[in-house]
């Protein structure tokens, strides 16, 4: 027997009455800042990984060799994504979004404390890079969880003709987490002696976790499940197995949603990960410097993100998104060939420049995958196709640029690699399919007393509608 409707408001698109259902704004700061916090604890891992545990973890290699096992470990946490996606994907699919994205965030944010009180190799040995490995893989585990259910949070609470902006809350947060965690490095690294960075500082930063993350769960506690959800599960309509019915129903949308995150991965990676080795390395800025150009960077982002959804909201998606894929290749040989040791305003602008081609890719990003699957599957579809694609694309790129950088001794492998990842995401936007706003809209109806013959065909393969 279905459940009865659930009463809600009433949400249906009208041209001259903007979509506004309670929650709404609730729902898009609990996206944007639950995300942010746990980026925060992921992205300070990330500048830690370039500057600082080649040091304490990896004492007895060479500076180069100590970086490329640093970034090793960064790489853990995008291998660990799967399970996560995996996990947490299906859950929200089964039980909701809400419940999946406080687990997420508890997950994060222990393991991020912990490492802020890990001992190093002179303390422990061997033993201590391998809890950090460990601790880095639940990161992982937590992040991968983590997207599908941000993302669907405020898109699907949102008005389906302006997803773009809706659900760009969602990417909001890796750049708002990323300003955090180098912020609080770069004050670090200049309120303390070198000596003392090295013994305690960075570990602040980490140890500031655990205010982010209690403020991010009362947030979150105090907000209701989407209303998509809400008349998915009024009705019983929840998937019995969602990944089985993904790979069997839902493989081109699979694919493409994969192959749209490469590209944006590897130049993410390479303007706020790779940037600090190469900087300080191989240019000889401090790290301050670096880390100050990263800060400037992740603070437009934090406006050009949403901006970049709303553009897509209202010219074709895949389009936005590709030009933009296409100005991140070229911008790689130019950023490469002008920088130089001297000019620390030309590795600013090179670096924003950089994150502002990765937010036209990045804002409507969230939207584009989460309408290549149907309502009843969003949660798993997007989540495995967010952690696939980051075990390609945003984890092996550090490793991969550091070491190609050290085999040829010049930067045009790198940046013929970041080309390479370009293309592989054009190929993902040629095999997606444009936004279809009437799913959303027949399950809202739902709400208001429909009945569930009015639901779309659930055997239907997304990957079937207009392209």
């Amino acid at each position: 027997m279905a459940k009865s409707p659930v009463p809600l408001v009433d949400v249906r698109h009208h041209p001259d009455k903007p979509v506004r259902p309670k929650g709404l704004y609730k729902a898009f700061a609990a996206s944007l800042t639950g995300t942010a916090l746990e980026w925060y604890d992921f992205a300070v891992y990330s500048a830690a990984a370039a500057v600082v545990f080649p040091i304490i973890f990896f004492p007895a290699s060479d500076p180069l060799t100590g970086t490329i096992l640093a970034f090793s470990t960064y790489a853990v946490g995008y291998v660990s994504r799967p399970i996560g996606g995996i996990v947490f994907g299906r859950l929200g699919d089964k039980i909701g979004r809400k419940k999946v994205l406080v687990v997420t965030l508890m997950i994060i944010g222990v393991a991020t404390v912990l490492i802020g009180v890990l001992p190093g190799y002179a303390s422990l040995g061997i033993a201590a890079p391998i809890i950090l490995v460990l601790l880095r893989f639940a990161q992982g585990v937590g992040v991968g969880g983590e997207w599908g259910g941000a993302v669907l949070l405020s898109s699907e609470y949102g008005d389906p003709n302006r997803r773009g902006f809706w659900a760009s809350a969602a990417q909001i947060g890796p750049p708002a987490g990323n300003l955090l965690a180098n912020g609080a490095l770069a004050v670090l690294t200049v309120s303390l002696t070198e000596e003392q960075f090295l013994s305690f500082g960075w570990r602040i930063a980490f140890l500031l976790s655990a205010l982010l993350i209690a403020f991010g769960l009362w947030i979150r506690l105090k907000l209701e499940d989407t209303p998509i959800f809400k008349a998915i599960e009024a009705h019983g309509e929840q998937p019995a197995a969602p990944i089985r019915e993904v790979f069997s129903k839902e493989l081109r949308p699979l694919i493409a949603a994969t192959l749209c995150r490469v590209g944006p991965d590897v130049v993410y990676a390479l303007f706020t990960v790779f940037t600090l080795t190469y900087g300080i390395q191989v240019l000889g800025f401090e790290r301050g410097q670096v880390l100050t150009a990263v800060l400037i960077g992740s603070a437009f982002q934090l406006f050009m993100i949403p901006l970049a959804g709303a553009v897509s909201d209202r010219i074709n998606r895949r389009l936005v998104y590709g030009a933009a894929a296409v100005l991140a290749a070229v911008w790689a040989f130019v950023f490469f060939a002008v920088l130089g040791g001297e000019s620390e305003a030309m590795l600013i602008v090179g670096i924003v420049l950089g994150l502002m081609t990765h937010s036209f890719m990045y804002g409507p990003q969230a939207a584009f995958i989460v309408e290549q699957f149907s309502p009843r599957l969003r949660s798993t579809g997007s989540s495995l196709a967010y952690t696939f694609a980051g075990v390609i694309g945003g984890a092996i790129a550090p490793l991969m640029f550091t070491l190609l950088l050290s085999s040829y001794k010049s930067w045009v492998p790198v940046a013929i690699y970041v080309a390479v990842a370009v293309a592989i995401t054009l190929i993902g936007l040629g095999l997606g399919r444009n936004p279809n706003p009437s799913e959303d809209e027949e399950y809202r109806l739902i709400l208001e007393g429909g009945h569930p013959e009015n639901l779309p065909d659930e055997n239907a393969d997304a990957g079937s509608s207009v392209r």
